[in-house]
């Protein structure tokens, strides 16, 4: 672990992918009914499904992911678990900024971004209100991790 803080333990690698297989089965076999949420306040992000095409395939390649509302804009972490590599959906969506983002109220088309500089500083403290760990995880990554933004199209 690279911090002896117990406040900021993540499991282990293995239960984290378990548990991103469970939530997106129990959204896939609700039909979609079961496992996004709407933010609940300025202390509990929503969960959101985004669909981008894959960068080698074109496919449709899905995610569910926590994220809170900015004005008329959602926003998202490329944390992928606070483990090293670059989560594919965040390759992804570099590669095809158009998406499709389903939330607990509707769906709508979407173009991704990383915000940058002050944008970024804004947002990465909104996200430290929601995580107060939210550093000590982020310095397990050897490189920043991307304050995703998901502007309406």
């Amino acid at each position: 672990m690279a911090s002896a803080d117990r406040s900021a333990w993540l499991p282990p690698r293995w239960v984290k992918f378990a548990a991103w297989k469970i939530h997106r089965g129990i959204y896939n076999a609700s039909g979609g009914r079961l496992g996004l949420s709407l933010p609940k306040d300025r202390e509990h992000y929503g969960t959101l499904r985004l669909t981008v095409p894959g960068r080698r395939t074109g496919q449709p390649r899905s995610v569910i992911l926590g994220y809170f509302e900015d004005g008329p804009n959602l926003v998202t972490m490329a944390m992928n678990g606070w483990e090293e590599p670059e989560p594919a959906w965040w390759l992804n969506l570099q590669a095809h900024p158009d998406a499709e983002v389903v939330v607990a109220d509707g769906t709508r088309s979407v173009r991704g971004r990383a915000a940058q500089g002050e944008e970024r500083d804004r947002l990465w403290a909104r996200w430290q209100e929601i995580d107060k760990n939210l550093d000590a995880y982020a310095a397990r990554r050897p490189r920043p991790t991307a304050v995703v933004v998901l502007e309406r199209r």
